[in-house]
């Protein structure tokens, strides 16, 4: 007997569940938001928290830094954990935990006394958003079939794209009316309504059989990526990735990491089955993703500070004209799996991660006076490619797992994408500080030691500078103006050698066009799993 793929028989969804699969979506998109959107509007109030009381805190650069890093270290570490407690315990428990985690952290943060109180309280947000990134797609794989699964992960993918832009945005109208502390404040409103719409809605789920519990595979994948993560940071902190304190966290980061895949591969109940990897569509999207996180978050880093550094343009006009990016993304993300279908994963992803790579290397053709209509041109087209590129990516690390395994999964592809970003912030970012730096560094000459050094750590730093000096530091800001546009020249072609390689990987690795897209067997095969059984059932 053949029972055709869209006979409500193959379903493996309840049909309650079923029936409000898209509600479902919607909730776990509002929950996604507060994540992504925290992230991006503590990057526009940070020039008021480093103000002095009663404007700011008095924070130090330093400071600033770790209210940021405290928030990405915690994150990454507790990724795989929260994973695996959502496939064992339920995911909709970890999820609306995370989210009262994340809630709560958002009120402490808003009224910290003090620079070390608020970098506490990120971490603490830092915990719940790591409970709450890879429940959303983990239970995204277990409302939908799989035919419908590359769409919903499109919407989710699109949905973490608008956020991304509407963080300034909201921080700038913010900022304008509210104090630095109403940031945080609103993530308040946003994990109550997710809540209440997750106790009405989401369903539960888990692993039917998820083994005796690997407690020491989970603290070293905990102590593996904290250190690890730490050691990134450090050297993007200090400009010296051969610095022996640099090298000592990275290589202990690593070897906690080797000694982690070691036990999970000789342990008979391991915390994840490393074997996955050697799934070539799951390597290879794992690799890409990493890659493009690499690129992206180093070329965010560098383009806000060419907007309203060398541009001179707001923190809202900036999410304004950041919005080509996410809206793309937002509405062509959903449709990428189309293209999917019909030229299959391998060619889409190829094409979507070369479109990122030439947009990266069009940051080249922008300078101190070039129209703005070139950098949203530019945005659109890595929109494009992201909206192309990175459902296709997800889905197939998704695909690769066997459903009940969605919660580790998700956080596998979650961590890869965090230590690829956290390596683009600090690796490209010490691009652009050293060739901004050797660029900069004969005009500062006549400047006393102090203003000197200042003044060369970054535009920021040669700008406050030049404004304390008055009309002598005029002659500064052109100067500083083109040794950071061709630090970001620089610094982009490196970004988009990375998504290039990216490209490489999937073009080698991802699986192609499938022989028959009516197959479920078939649709299955490519992506190294079996098919359902009612669909394979004849």
């Amino acid at each position: 007997m053949v029972i055709s793929r869209g006979v409500s028989a193959t379903r493996t969804v309840p049909e309650a569940v079923h029936r409000r699969r898209w509600l479902i979506l919607a909730v776990l998109m509002f929950s996604l938001l507060i994540v992504v959107l925290d992230n991006s509007i503590l990057n526009v109030a940070m020039k008021t928290i480093a103000a002095p009381p009663p404007t700011g805190l008095g924070a130090t650069q330093s400071e600033l830094e770790w209210a940021v890093n405290a928030y990405t270290l915690v994150f990454a570490g507790f990724l795989l954990t929260a994973g695996l407690l959502g496939d064992r315990l339920g995911r909709k428990k970890v999820l609306l935990g995370g989210m009262a985690v994340f809630g709560a952290g958002s009120v402490l943060a808003a009224v910290s006394d003090s620079p070390a109180q608020l970098i506490a309280f990120r971490a603490v947000m830092g915990v719940g958003g790591a409970f709450v990134m890879p429940a959303t797609l983990a239970i995204l794989m277990n409302v939908f079939e799989r035919d419908e699964q590359p769409r919903a992960i499109g919407f989710w993918v699109g949905g973490v794209g608008i956020a991304i832009a509407a963080g300034p945005i909201t921080g700038g109208l913010l900022l304008e009316h509210f104090w630095w502390g109403s940031v945080f404040l609103i993530n308040v409103p946003v994990v109550a309504l997710g809540v209440i719409g997750m106790l009405l809605l989401v369903p539960e789920s888990r692993d039917p059989d998820p083994g005796r519990l690997d407690p020491l595979g989970v603290l070293l994948s905990i102590v593996g990526l904290v250190v690890l993560a730490y050691g990134i940071i450090r050297g993007g902190e200090l400009g010296d990735f051969g610095d022996p304190r640099v090298l000592g966290a990275i290589g202990a980061g690593a070897a906690v990491l080797a000694v982690f895949v070691v036990h999970e591969r000789r342990s008979d109940h391991p915390a994840f089955d490393v074997s996955y990897f050697r799934k070539p569509a799951f390597s290879a999207a794992v690799g890409a993703g990493t890659l493009v996180f690499f690129a992206m978050m180093g070329v965010t880093f560098f383009s806000v500070f060419y907007i309203q550094s060398v541009r001179g343009y707001t923190p809202l006009q900036t999410g304004v004209l950041v919005l080509p990016l996410a809206v793309t993304q937002l509405v062509l993300a959903p449709r990428a799996r189309l293209m999917v279908e019909r030229f299959g994963p391998r060619a889409v992803c190829t094409a979507g991660l070369l479109l990122v790579a030439a947009a990266l290397a069009g940051f080249t053709l922008l300078g101190r006076e070039t129209p703005i209509w070139v950098l949203e041109v530019l945005f659109f087209v890595q929109g494009t490619g992201m909206a192309y590129s990175m459902p296709s990516v997800t889905t197939s690390v998704m695909q690769s797992l066997p459903r009940e395994k969605a919660g580790s999964g998700s956080a596998i592809n979650n961590v890869f994408r965090q230590i690829g970003g956290a390596l683009g912030v600090a690796v490209l970012g010490s691009v652009l500080s050293t060739s901004y730096r050797a660029g900069i560094q004969d005009r500062l000459r006549a400047l006393p030691s102090g203003a000197r050094h200042t003044a060369g750590e970054s535009i920021e730093g040669t700008l406050a500078v030049a404004e304390r000096m008055g009309p002598a530091g005029r002659a500064l800001v052109r100067p500083a103006h083109d040794a950071f546009v061709h630090a970001m020249h620089s610094t982009a072609l490196c970004a988009s050698a990375a998504a290039l390689v990216g490209a490489g990987v999937v073009a080698l690795f991802l699986p192609g066009r499938p022989e028959s897209r009516g197959s479920g067997g078939a649709a299955a095969a490519q992506h190294g799993t079996e098919a359902d059984p009612a669909q394979a059932e004849r």
